[in-house]
């Protein structure tokens, strides 16, 4: 009886894990070990995300003995499912890598490309965040809200920078059909407005979906000293090391194979999910001492960018990653000056430029390589999925014709600094003392064989990037060429039909929006070499300028700003207010000729077909504007407060979430007590070493300390030591200017104007200095706002070196922050000057 019992209860488990996990057909679920062991595992359906629970398949009694205990399976994911390690690198164009006709080496590169397959055919959004948010959740980037970056965030569902609940990522899905989960490097998914300690989290790495993150979060970071997180936690590995010894492109390849190592020797059956995604190549260029000698020693650039970009153009026709017959488009002189007219210290500044640029992509690609090798020293090569997109976007000319040692100077619209000038910081370029970008001429020829750069969503230098895939169990067509379009709301698919598993329909009780990619998965197998692309049409749209791309037709806005234009007026109808270009991309592989007056009519229905897909993907309202956007209101935790108060010491809270003191009026009031013997230290200071504030004890006396992006510093300081005991000191400033709400009406004149600030002592004035220019648009992003110390880098480093922790008491910090407001009279002469300018175009 009791056998019989037995093999009932086994029988009714049977049956109770099928019901549990119903809606694939009862083959397509597996299921391994004796259902309700220990070991027992299981597949799932995938349709709802978390699965549900099964029903309890045991019996139970009054007592253990007569029972039967029962484990609900371990979920996996289904037998043969592949690791995936999801490499994408930044602010590179199709011509950086060696694997496709550039000069810079790139064996990691290589090493998939001869083990899988290349293509070149691989499109981006423009730029960095839209780029990641696509590549994780499989659709467009203004559908995941990320229209733009996500400094860059306004108030409308395709701009927002939040992925909906709706759209899980990639690594939600994988972590729920039973994968390890992690993410390593630049975190471009978090709005900059939820990117403190006060959280919400569940736009973090780790509240996507994704178990484990190292990395940071933002745009960019300093490599020697980043603002790093591991999960949700900031960490400062860097400390205590000497200057040049610790980088981020180092720390992060160790930390990943740590992690790896880790998961395999725990559990060697469970796959591993590894979005891998380092800094380089975006500003600022930081590779080590070793890899800048590296390449300095190859003189790969002494004869200039545009014998450069010829190099790589005849190189990428011998490797046959471009048609024979691809064109290159004229060098544009009007804007770049040409080689042979640069002087002797432009020549001399631009060569140290790009090699500090080459080495960092070459170092980046040599860790890339360690991880790679790492997988294979752990046996999980063979079936592991490498896809390696170089590039979320062309390369970058943030750094405009001349370049610059501070990539923040871009930002708030200073960046023609003479080379002279620059020189100076020649033997630190690409070291902690700089924030370093090179000149647009390496950039556009870095993006051949294609023209124009990051931030041109209607130009192939901007979109068109290129990708390696292996995967050694599956890929046999070993050094094939694949040249389908491809997009990175493709990958998402891709991943899941290797995988076997399936988008959800709900996660977390809430329906899912279709996934807008299609699977690559078919261009694996050699039959399909030539397979016509199944991606048909794709839309492309950034900063006001977008293209349409239809089955090798392409429809693109002509450019009208160069990436390095920020500040001034944008176009009030970027819609319609374009020059409209066609291309036919079967025939023309690098966008050069073309044809919108001999086809009118597939103009005017390319333009209708865009848009549809604007009010399909939220594209709308389309927007122009760049440096506008970055002081937009958001909703952080400052948002609506004009006083902020603390009264001990804390560190840490990013740009996105402290008090924003630009083109406003405001009153830091600090009331200290000094011990005897005196005292020194921070008080509070925003920013680094790039661009940012401090209020300070020097020596005994009060300092407030402007440093205006490294190329001027203003200082107020009191004359006196503070004596022991309880002390008020203020810092008052009284802008002279409208105020950012001019920018509401495509005006530029409310914001970095002079202002006056005044020191005091017990009420007492001590120094007034008036500031003929202030900081229009931001602080060092990768800094933070600290409260009786400095973390990573400080604001002058001839004063003092962080972390430069205050001596004296802190009993209470009051800021106060007087935002100017438009009067009737302001609004109505604004709204003039808009028409006009309207009118005038």
């Amino acid at each position: 009886m009791k056998q019989e019992y037995r093999s009932l209860a086994v029988a009714i488990a049977v049956i109770l894990i099928a019901v549990a996990f119903t809606a694939l057909p009862a083959l397509a679920q597996q299921i391994t070990g004796v259902p309700g062991s220990p070991s027992a595992t299981t597949t799932i359906t995938g349709k709802q995300l978390p699965a549900p629970d099964p029903k309890f398949g045991g019996v139970i009694k009054d007592d253990a003995l007569q029972s039967k205990p029962w484990w609900a399976p371990r979920i996996v994911p289904p037998k043969g499912a592949p690791n995936v390690l999801l490499i994408i690198t930044d602010d590179a164009g199709f011509g950086v890598p060696s694997t496709f006709g550039g000069v810079i080496p790139t064996p990691a590169m290589d090493r998939i490309a001869k083990e899988g397959l290349r293509y070149n055919r691989m499109f981006s959004t423009a730029l960095c965040s839209p780029t990641r948010a696509a590549l994780i959740t499989g659709r467009n980037h203004h559908s995941a809200g990320f229209g733009v970056i996500s400094e860059q965030s306004t108030g409308f569902p395709g701009y927002n920078s939040i992925i909906g609940k709706d759209k899980a990522t990639i690594g939600r899905i994988l972590l729920d059909n039973g994968y390890s989960t992690s993410w390593f490097g630049k975190d471009h998914n978090t709005p900059a407005f939820a990117a403190s300690q006060v959280g919400p989290f569940n736009q973090w790495p780790t509240g996507m979906g994704f178990e484990y993150f190292y990395g940071f979060v933002g745009g960019d970071a300093n490599q020697w000293e980043p603002n790093l997180f591991r999960n949700t936690t900031q960490i400062y590995p860097f400390l205590g090391k000497p200057p040049g010894t610790w980088n981020l492109v180092t720390a992060m390849a160790d930390d990943a194979i740590d992690y790896m190592t880790r998961i395999h020797q725990t559990d060697p059956s469970k796959p591993i999910f590894i979005k891998y995604a380092p800094g380089a190549t975006h500003a600022p260029h930081h590779p080590t001492k070793e890899w800048v000698d590296k390449i300095s020693a190859m003189h790969l650039f002494d004869d200039g960018y545009e014998k450069l970009r010829e190099r790589i153009f005849e190189n990428q026709k011998k490797l046959g990653v471009i048609p024979k017959d691809a064109k290159l488009a004229p060098w544009p002189a009007n804007m770049l000056k040409p080689w042979d007219q640069l002087t002797t210290d432009e020549k001399k500044l631009f060569i140290r430029q790009v090699d500090v640029f080459a080495a960092y992509a070459a170092y980046n690609d040599h860790e890339i390589g360690r991880v790679i090798q790492a997988f294979e020293e752990l046996g999980k090569l063979d079936n592991t999925l490498v896809i390696y997109i170089n590039g979320d976007n062309g390369t970058s000319a943030e750094g405009g014709p001349l370049g610059t040692p501070n990539e923040v100077a871009f930002f708030n619209g200073l960046n023609m600094l003479p080379a002279e000038i620059q020189l100076k910081f020649y033997d630190v370029w690409g070291t902690e003392q700089t924030y370093n970008h090179m000149s647009a001429g390496w950039s556009w020829a870095f993006d051949t064989p294609f023209d124009w750069f990051k931030q041109n969503a209607s130009r192939l230098g901007g979109i068109n990037q290129n990708m390696v895939v292996s995967w050694p169990a599956r890929i046999k067509d070993k050094g094939g060429l694949r040249e389908q379009f491809v997009h990175v709301i493709d990958v998402v698919p891709t991943i899941l039909e290797a995988s076997a598993i399936k988008a959800p329909e709900m996660v977390d009780g809430i329906k899912q929006a279709p996934i807008e990619g299609t699977s690559f998965l078919y261009t694996f197998d050699a039959k399909n070499a030539k397979a016509p692309s199944r991606h048909k049409t794709q839309y492309f749209e950034m900063f006001g300028q977008w293209a349409l791309y239809e089955d090798g037709w392409m429809l693109s806005t002509k450019v009208n700003r160069a990436p390095w234009e920020v500040v001034g007026p944008a176009n009030p109808d970027p819609l319609n207010n374009q020059v409209f270009q066609l291309y036919n991309l079967t025939k023309d592989f690098s966008q050069t000729d073309d044809v919108a007056a001999q086809y009118p009519q597939k103009v005017k229905e390319m333009r209708a077909k865009f848009i549809a897909e604007a009010k399909k993907r939220q594209i709308f309202p389309m927007d122009a504007s760049v440096a506008a956007r970055i002081v937009a209101p958001r909703p952080n935790i400052t948002a609506g407060r004009t006083e902020f108060v603390y009264t001990r010491p804390m560190v840490g809270l990013p740009q996105g979430d402290s008090p924003f003191i630009l083109n406003a009026s405001y009153t830091f009031t600090a009331d200290i007590e000094v011990p005897q013997g005196g005292a020194e230290g921070m008080i509070v200071t925003s920013g680094g070493r790039f661009a940012g504030y401090g209020f300070y004890l020097l020596k005994g006396k009060p300092v407030w300390l402007w440093n205006l992006v490294d190329l001027e510093r203003l200082k107020w300081e009191g004359p006196d030591v503070l004596t022991p005991g309880r002390h008020t000191v203020e810092f008052d400033f009284k802008y002279d200017g409208l105020g950012a709400g001019t920018l509401a009406f495509n005006n530029f004149s409310g914001v970095g104007r002079p202002g006056t600030g005044t020191l005091k002592v017990d009420g007492k004035v001590v120094d007034t200095k008036t500031m003929p220019k202030t900081l229009p648009m931001i602080l060092q992003w990768d800094e933070s706002f600290d409260i009786g110390s400095d973390t990573l880098t400080g604001v002058n480093d001839a004063d003092y070196q962080p972390p430069f922790t205050l001596t004296a008491k802190l009993n209470k910090l009051t800021i106060k922050v007087d935002r100017p407001q438009l009067s009737p009279e302001d609004i109505k002469k604004l709204e003039a000057a808009m028409r006009n300018n309207k009118m005038s175009e």
